[in-house]
């Protein structure tokens, strides 16, 4: 009798040594029951570019494993900025969350004259996700194959040959950037999504551009996109035979698309921790890898600590590339 006394205390979640009810911890911790309604997920710039693709990859296998929808929504605008603000705006629950292209809202953030939010101190760190070199294409009638023969070609036409590109961003920084190393001058064409940078290349319209190779890749594998060179600091499983651009001539040039999850500031760490940890989960495994393997994209898992000083530093990096390249928005 005694014993079943005992039992009976237990089960009753009452204060027994050692004893919590399902109520008493997701008081003390709030990732108890996290998630328990379905999460919505910002993209700050238009469906179809790489951070649309990693997430909606991703968030099916969280719906798997949590059995809630992950909804995706695109609030592109102001160089990713107003989807941005909005996660930066929104309820510390674990329930908005961001998925962008950390460089390229940093480019946004920092040339804006007044920005109404601040990147670092309203939004907190949850992982980076990937990290993809930048592609470095041409269209294909374009009568250059490699880095020296697109230099080659862009002073022969000064001004002449035209660079797609957002209207902000770590792409349109790598364009000038190497604009500004080769002593080259191209026209932008900016204001585009990633995806529509791709189709204005394809098209013609547009005769060079800098993306993230995982959503580039099947355009270059069909042949209508040539890739001239790609922005690592190594040569990319799948693309061998393409050199560097650090290796065709500019030393110490790399960039690329870093991917990664923020929530608001005040999101409590443990689900921040837990959101972490799923993720991680879903990019450990074996068909996603290979998924994103074979469009040249490594999966990360930056913790949030890690993520803050990576943050940081590209801050500081892109605050000296702007200065050097005398950047400003729509130029």
């Amino acid at each position: 009798m005694r014993l079943f006394k005992l039992v009976a205390v237990a089960a009753a979640g009452l204060s027994l040594p050692g004893a919590m009810s399902a109520t008493a911890r997701a008081q003390t911790d709030p990732a108890a029951n996290y998630p328990n309604r379905a999460i919505r997920v910002v993209v700050p710039y238009p469906a179809g570019g790489t951070s649309d693709i990693l997430i909606r990859l991703i968030g099916q296998k969280l719906t798997e494993r949590w059995g809630q929808q992950i909804v995706v929504e695109a609030r592109p605008g102001a160089g990713g900025l107003i989807g941005t603000e909005a996660v930066a705006r929104a309820a510390p629950d674990g329930y908005t969350l961001l998925v962008t292209e950390l460089g390229s809202v940093m480019v946004s953030y920092l040339s804006h004259p007044k920005p109404s939010f601040d990147y670092l101190r309203d939004l907190a760190p949850v992982m980076a996700i990937a990290y993809s070199p930048h592609a470095f294409c041409a269209h294909p009638s374009l009568p250059a194959k490699n880095v020296k023969e697109i230099i080659a070609l862009a002073k022969q036409r000064p001004g002449q040959l035209n660079f797609a590109a957002s209207l902000s961003g770590v792409p349109l920084m790598a364009g000038l950037d190497f604009a500004n190393r080769a002593g080259i001058k191209w026209t932008y064409i900016t204001g585009r999504g990633g995806m529509q940078t791709i189709m204005d290349v394809v098209s013609g319209q547009a005769d060079v551009f800098f993306n993230g190779m995982l959503p580039t890749v099947p355009f270059i594998k069909s042949g209508r996109l040539r890739l001239l060179a790609v922005s690592s600091d190594k040569r990319v499983a799948g693309f061998l035979d393409t050199p560097t651009i650090a290796e065709s001539g500019m030393p110490g040039f790399l960039t690329g698309s870093w991917q990664g999850t923020l929530a608001p500031a005040g999101t409590p760490p443990e689900i921040i921790n837990k959101i972490h940890a799923e993720m991680s989960r879903a990019l450990a495994m074996p068909d996603l890898k290979e998924r994103l393997a074979q469009q040249a994209t490594e999966p990360r898992y930056t913790p949030p600590a890690e993520m803050a000083k990576a943050l940081q530093a590209e801050r500081d990096r892109l605050v000296k590339l702007i200065r050097e390249t005398n950047f400003k928005p729509g130029a």
